[in-house]
């Protein structure tokens, strides 16, 4: 069986009895693998002796490679995502809601394992395009969609005003990217980072309301 062939991904390939502790190891040593070689230059056979576990129980648990990374890759969001996403269930003003967004997500994507990902993605997507596809529904598809839901409850209470509440979040997630996001991944030196790290976060906040704010927005 090649490891880089562009198989199907099965991502809830769970074999009867299966361990979570033993799976849960093996998704340690596919983070430390896929790190330092990519997708396409990791081997099941590197994965499964970082894991300390035979090949022979890796593929037990996982089909193929690409059955492996999809599932790293949805621990990973399963993990952040919904920390990231928690103020919206806060109840708070919609500035104060939205600056806590933004924080959470700035850290989550300036993270070494989210810039890591990223990094494996865009390099293998070409090649690859279902890794990209994996990592879209379980990552940026959930919190657009978490907090398109959000921005919609914000309308019906006339804080915001919003006609397409889908391109709205799109939109702020892009802002929080701004500068700092781009030069990490690009592995670039950065000065003063948490300065600048605040800067966007605000500045996000402030373009989103002064396009989509009104005079209930609080």
């Amino acid at each position: 069986m090649s490891d880089s062939a562009p198989l199907p991904i099965v991502t809830h390939n769970h074999c009867t009895g299966e361990s979570e502790a033993k799976r849960q190891q093996i998704l340690d040593g596919a983070r430390t693998i896929f790190a330092a070689h990519g997708f396409e230059g990791a081997s099941m056979s590197a994965i499964a002796r970082e894991s300390g576990v035979s090949k022979g129980t890796l593929y037990n648990y996982f089909t193929n490679k690409a059955d492996l990374f999809a599932a790293f890759v949805e621990y990973n969001c399963q993990k952040k995502l919904p920390v990231a996403l928690a103020p919206m269930k806060a109840n708070q003003p919609v500035q104060e809601t939205l600056t806590a967004i933004a924080r959470a997500m700035v850290h989550l994507i300036t993270q070494p394992e989210s810039l890591m990902l990223y990094r494996i993605i865009v390099s293998e997507a070409p090649h690859f395009p279902h890794l990209a596809t994996s990592f879209w529904q379980h990552g940026p598809r959930m919190g657009i969609e978490a907090l398109s839901l959000w921005i919609e409850e914000q309308v019906k209470k006339g804080t915001l005003t919003v006609e397409d509440p889908e391109f709205a979040a799109e939109q702020f997630f892009t802002l929080c990217q701004t500068r700092i996001a781009h030069r990490k991944r690009f592995n670039m030196p950065f000065e003063n980072e948490d300065t600048e790290k605040e800067k966007v976060i605000h500045a996000a906040v402030k373009m989103f309301l002064a396009t989509y704010g009104n005079s209930r927005t609080i």
